[in-house]
């Protein structure tokens, strides 16, 4: 396994390393020369193919007798907009009069500098550079230019100005800008974040699970129980490294493909035996000729239990909790940018460690406090093979009909209810009549024809059902390609949302039923052209579509404007309550 990793970051780092020898050194790259002419200095930059400068990196300053900025004062080519960034293309020759000098600062001596920062097309980018000269006015003295060094990097300037960036952009040149130590420790705050989220909450029953199969057979100690989250959390978080290191090279975005309803129907079953075989009716384990070669070392017993940890932990990053947010896509779209994957897998490492932060907690708790095995276990087990069974519930929520998956829920409950009356405590009879009273709800629920586990007197107590009062309150149009977007916005005569979207999707169908349904939402809402576009399938059109308008992954929503024109600012990606969403829309629509 381990020589399998090294193989394939060195493979990374080499790809890394190729691209960068296709680019100028900085010397090329940036040929820069002042000149004292008759009564001005003219600084001149040429610039060398497909390199271009930052607009608000290039300043122009007075730094002796004393320092003033005077970027404003001198006439600079105008820029343009590329790539959502406001850059320089053409050589620059910057003219400095002497008599603005003289009019800033009484001397007649001046220490002048030139800062810029630039990048080059093919996605390297050179760190800020500046060039200074010194210059006598009385004597006219020429002293030769003074550069500090510059070597190239993968850093590139952050917001820059009249360009109002996206949460995600905002992220992602965060990366490009920040001290490498501060960017780690801020996505590991962005982690920390994450692991509230619904799509880390099924990992809290699995991992506690292993850790209670584990206590069945000898004593759990803090120490070890951390031990067992570790494997789980690190194997976690080297998944969504590499997939997203791949995803950022390459575009092929392996939790997407992952997906389908095949593999999930596949890991769903998975859940379904490790619930049966908590209820006792069998046990899971390798075959004896593979524990055999394994056990052969004194501890083979330990690396086949911590073998099986990793490949869940693995396997549970890929499926279980494949969520887009403003942080995992600003990585991504920094890798895909810059082609840096060393800086963006560790990122995406340090978001991953984040995330499985409140995991550590539980396996180093349940470590502490687990008491000694014993017949207490078989009644734990037997808990947590229902919580299996509600989990690959919830997987197949993603693949199977809304009606039919509340009827498993239905059933599962109901199920619950009638296995755990075997317990005669008097706290446990009380749980176990809530339960089996929930279980027929949801019953009666189906049977009327609701979808919502959580509301399944929806269409007794409304009348209609939710999904139809959201269409009466604004029509959504379903597009499945870039011609029929093209077609559907310059048809539109108002302002234009594209909601992105995918059956599988966690964040998604919280955006429908909490954002989308609040009042406010649907009063803002109606006043735009609803679009959709659905990428579960995540064909080649689908790929398309999200990759003209930089979407890793569902959810995500793009704004144009009445004129038809995108409004980038306004780019949403991951879940936003209906507050938050309100307010970026609210600043760019009013």
């Amino acid at each position: 396994m381990k020589k399998i990793l090294l193989l394939l970051f060195m493979s990374i780092y080499a790809f890394a390393f190729t691209i960068e020898q296709d680019f100028l050194n900085p010397e090329d790259a940036f040929k820069k020369e002042f000149v004292k002419e008759n009564d001005k200095v003219v600084f001149t930059l040429n610039l060398g193919k497909d390199i271009y400068l930052y607009d608000d990196k290039l300043k122009v300053l007075i730094t002796k007798p004393s320092k003033i900025d005077i970027t404003e004062d001198v006439n600079i080519p105008e820029p343009i907009e590329y790539d959502g960034f406001i850059v320089h293309f053409d050589n620059q020759k910057i003219e400095i009069p002497f008599s603005l000098l003289q009019e800033k600062s009484k001397s007649s001596s001046y220490e002048l500098e030139v800062k810029y920062q630039g990048c080059s097309k093919k996605g390297l980018c050179y760190a800020p550079m500046s060039t200074k000269y010194q210059l006598d006015l009385p004597q006219g003295t020429l002293v030769k230019a003074t550069d500090t060094k510059a070597e190239l990097t993968s850093k590139v300037p952050g917001e820059t100005k009249n360009i109002e960036l996206n949460e995600t952009d905002t992220i992602a040149n965060s990366l490009k800008t920040g001290n490498m130590l501060l960017v780690l420790a801020t996505f590991f705050g962005f982690g920390l974040l994450l692991s509230l989220t619904p799509c880390v909450f099924p990992m809290i029953p699995i991992l506690s699970s292993i850790i209670v199969g584990a206590s069945q057979n000898e004593k759990m100690t803090a120490t070890k129980g951390f031990f067992l989250s570790l494997v789980y959390v690190l194997s976690m978080a080297l998944a969504y490294t590499i997939a997203g290191v791949i995803a950022g090279l390459f575009g092929a975005n392996l939790q997407v493909a992952l997906q389908n309803p095949y593999v999930l129907s596949i890991f769903a079953a998975i859940f379904v035996a490790l619930a049966f075989s908590m209820f006792g009716y069998f046990k899971i384990e390798l075959p004896q000729s593979l524990q055999n070669k394994i056990n052969k070392t004194t501890d083979g017993k330990e690396k086949q239990g911590i073998a099986g940890i990793a490949i869940m932990g693995f396997l549970s990053a890929l499926i279980v909790g494949p969520c887009v947010a403003p942080p995992l896509a600003g990585a991504l779209v920094y890798i895909g940018q810059t082609g840096d994957a060393i800086l963006g897998g560790l990122a995406l490492f340090v978001l991953s460690m984040g995330m499985g932060m409140p995991l550590l907690l539980i396996g180093l708790g349940a470590g502490k406090f687990m008491p000694k095995p014993g017949g207490w276990m078989d009644s734990v087990s037997k808990v947590f093979g229902i919580i299996m069974l509600a989990i690959a519930v919830w997987m197949l929520d993603r693949v199977l009909d809304a009606s039919i998956v509340m009827f498993l829920w239905s059933l599962l409950f109901l199920g619950a209810a009638i296995y755990l009356n075997i317990y005669k405590h008097i706290l446990a009879q009380l749980v176990t009549l809530v339960i089996f009273l929930y279980g027929v709800s949801l019953f009666f629920g189906t049977i009327s024809g609701a979808t919502n586990p959580l509301k399944p007197f929806d269409k007794f107590t409304s009348g209609t059902s939710s999904s139809v009062v959201q269409k009466e309150a604004f029509k959504v149009s379903y597009i499945k390609n870039i011609k029929e977007l093209d077609l559907a916005i310059a048809n539109s005569s108002k302002p234009v949302m594209l909601d992105f979207f995918a059956d599988w999707c966690v964040a998604c169908k919280e955006l429908e039923e909490i954002t989308f349904k609040d009042e406010e939402v649907i009063k803002k809402l109606q006043g735009f052209t609803i679009l959709k576009a659905d990428v579960t399938a995540n064909n080649d059109d689908d790929k398309a579509l999200q990759k003209k308008y930089g979407i890793v992954g569902p959810p995500g929503l793009i704004f144009w404007d009445t004129n038809n024109k995108e409004v980038k600012a306004s780019k949403i990606v991951g879940y936003k309550n209906p507050k938050d969403f309100l307010e970026i829309v609210n600043k760019h629509f009013k």
